[in-house]
């Protein structure tokens, strides 16, 4: 009987994590093989599971509308990622310099990060639109020539959605940035202030250099953000106007759910899963292989 109860002891944490690792296995992973399988069949309105090639990728690669998602995703990532970063490591810095009351001000920073998408964009579409927010605003206010519409600017929407997820997301770097300054010796930045480093040489030269698995995280998890955007999307400007703000997670929805083109959003879905997997995949292995050194 003890061996009995020492045998269970030893696999309960198995026994208790095994039914809610079989639900993510199925959910997550068999989800993903069988989009995978209908990228490759005939699925219309209804799934067909009678295989078709590459039709679907072929169809999938001939329409404008997904040239224009794939567009709209550089664009958004590009600067999106890099505006992130740039605000982050300034903030950073600025708090790093032992400010007063540094926890409101850290948690202030933060605090767009515990939205959801779907609130950012609704509150940054009150504050865009031209009939509601800062235009209207500028104009009571005496600016009667002022006009800020990018919102319903096919031309400029895109633009939108950026602002809205920097304003979100440029905080989280800061975390991050702020967490990589508090780890460098304080011995090092000593030693350079002796040898007449300057605050700008000392950031430029040693600290952020030293901060390169900061700055892989931050982008790693910025680039997962931008490539899976969604939410923020449909709240903020629906994919419009017309599906001028198009990315490929609103491209991939509108044919399953409202054009019922199922085997091409599956295509859609698999060519984010191999975006996806460029990047974080390379990250993993350089992790596994760091953890192993």
């Amino acid at each position: 009987m003890t061996s009995i109860g020492q045998r269970i002891e030893r696999r309960l944490p198995l026994i208790v994590v095994s039914p809610l690792f079989a639900l993510s296995l199925f959910f997550v992973y068999g989800f993903i093989a069988w989009t995978i399988y209908i990228s490759f069949t005939k699925s219309g309105v209804m799934p067909v599971y009678t295989l078709n090639g590459l039709a679907q990728y072929d169809r999938l690669w001939a329409t404008p509308r997904w040239y224009v998602a794939l567009r709209n995703l550089f664009i958004f990532s590009g600067l999106f990622i890099s505006i992130s970063m740039a605000i982050g490591i300034l903030l950073a810095i600025l708090l790093d310099q032992r400010v007063r009351a540094e926890g409101v001000i850290r948690t202030i920073y933060l605090y767009p990060m515990a939205l959801s998408f779907i609130v950012t964009g609704t509150v940054w579409k009150w504050i865009l639109n031209p009939g509601l927010g800062i235009e209207r605003l500028m104009r009571q206010a005496g600016f009667e020539g002022f006009t800020f519409d990018w919102l319903v600017n096919s031309d400029y929407a895109i633009y939108t959605v950026v602002i809205a997820a920097v304003w979100q997301s440029s905080g989280y770097a800061m975390a991050l940035f702020l967490a990589g300054l508090r780890s460098v010796d304080d011995e090092i930045l000593k030693a350079a202030a002796i040898d007449g480093a300057g605050p700008l040489r000392v950031y430029t030269r040693i600290v952020l250099p030293s901060l390169h698995p900061v700055f892989l995280s931050t982008i790693i998890i910025l680039a997962h953000l931008a490539i899976k955007s969604f939410d923020l999307v449909i709240a903020l400007t629906g994919g419009g106007p017309g599906y001028a703000t198009d990315m490929p997670a609103t491209f991939m929805y509108a044919f399953a759910f409202q054009r019922s083109e199922l085997g091409v959003a599956a295509a859609s879905a698999v060519m984010m899963l191999m975006t996806v997997s460029a990047i974080i995949v390379p990250y993993l292995y350089s992790e596994l292989r760091g953890a192993r050194k």
